[in-house]
């Protein structure tokens, strides 16, 4: 097949499945980036069998459902998660697969499992050879998601595509990089940088037709369909950070509102305070006003007692030196005396 033949294959405008709006965007997920080139891959591989192995939020894998949904495939699909978290994605309670039942099962519930399992323990669940799409985002590290893809690699079909999340992470103890550099080297292989990175990689030995071309795309059009679902991608990002600023934005007006309301709460105190130190002012002006005429009244009696009491002393004193008074006086002295018994 000639290069312009398969660039024709893989024109992503005649795939309207891309442009839809996804109906599964939370703001903890870090796919929203690759959600457009998600839906796209699966109307070029149309799987019998799709497998996610870590889902958290179920960003990426409800993409997946809603392209298969939208384009009528007989495809059934599973997610695997322990949905407990781990030492990347932090731990976490029971609410979020919760969450995600609410938003998958109704709508997908009828061709889709969420299977609550470690990798290990789920992987006998699936024949050799039957799955065409497998994403793996599980744990990180190198020695896990190449256990991963080890253990996984027998269940892939002849027509068997993997997607690695992160490839393009090298903090921290992340490895997809270092195993996706060791993948790309064994089997026809696309990379996407942005969005953390992810890489598709075409592990069966027959992959259809469709998906061919974007192993040999020549690298001016690699860039350009990097390009275009970066593009297509940040779109779905700001969308949620708008979202989120909209929430935000909810939040600080109802904040502003309760600020308000308490505001006027509390100016209606101060001004039910203000009114009855009023009030107590003036009953304390009364009683100040009455205590200062009691006062007055008080010295005013002292006062004339005060005189009345001096009026007295000097009447005693003339008295005293009355004659009549000291005669009185003298004979008192004189009198006879008591007899003894």
């Amino acid at each position: 097949m000639s290069p312009g033949a398969m660039r024709h294959l893989l024109n992503p405008l005649a795939s309207p499945v891309l442009l839809a709006s996804p109906r599964r965007l939370t703001p903890g997920s870090a796919w929203h980036e690759h959600i457009p080139f998600g839906m796209f891959l699966v109307d070029l591989l149309r799987p019998s069998l799709l497998v996610e192995l870590g889902t958290h939020h179920g960003d990426s894998y409800c993409a997946f459902c809603q392209a298969v949904q939208q384009l009528g495939l007989e495809t059934r699909g599973y997610a695997v998660d322990t949905w407990s978290g781990d030492a990347h994605a932090g731990a976490y309670g029971p609410d979020v697969l919760a969450d995600l039942r609410r938003s998958h099962d109704p709508l997908y519930g009828g061709f889709s499992r969420l299977l609550q399992s470690t990798f290990d323990e789920a992987v006998a669940s699936f024949a050799d050879g039957t799955i065409d799409l497998l994403h793996i985002d599980g744990y990180h590290t190198y020695e896990a998601v190449s256990h991963d893809f080890a253990t996984w690699l027998p269940k892939m079909s002849r027509r068997g595509v993997v997607l690695f999340h992160d490839t393009n992470v090298r903090e921290r103890d992340y490895g997809v990089w270092q195993l996706w550099e060791e993948a790309r080297a064994r089997y026809p292989h696309f990379e996407f940088v942005h969005g953390h990175g992810l890489g598709v990689l075409a592990v069966g030995p027959e992959p259809p037709e469709q998906v061919r071309p974007l192993f040999q795309l020549p690298e001016a059009e690699t860039a350009t369909l990097r390009a275009f679902f970066f593009e297509m991608g940040h779109r779905l990002e700001l969308q949620v950070q708008m979202a989120q600023l909209r929430d935000e934005l909810r939040d600080w007006q109802g904040e502003a509102k309760r600020l308000e309301g308490w505001s006027r709460e509390v100016e209606s105190r101060f001004q039910a305070v203000e009114a009855e130190w009023a009030a107590r002012g003036q009953e304390m002006e009364r009683q100040r006003a009455a205590h200062e005429e009691q006062r007055a009244s008080h010295e005013e009696q002292v006062a004339r007692l005060t005189g009345e009491y001096r009026a007295l002393e000097a009447h005693l004193a003339r008295m005293d030196s009355h004659p009549v008074w000291r005669t009185y006086r003298s004979l008192r002295r004189l009198g006879p005396k008591r007899p003894l018994h």
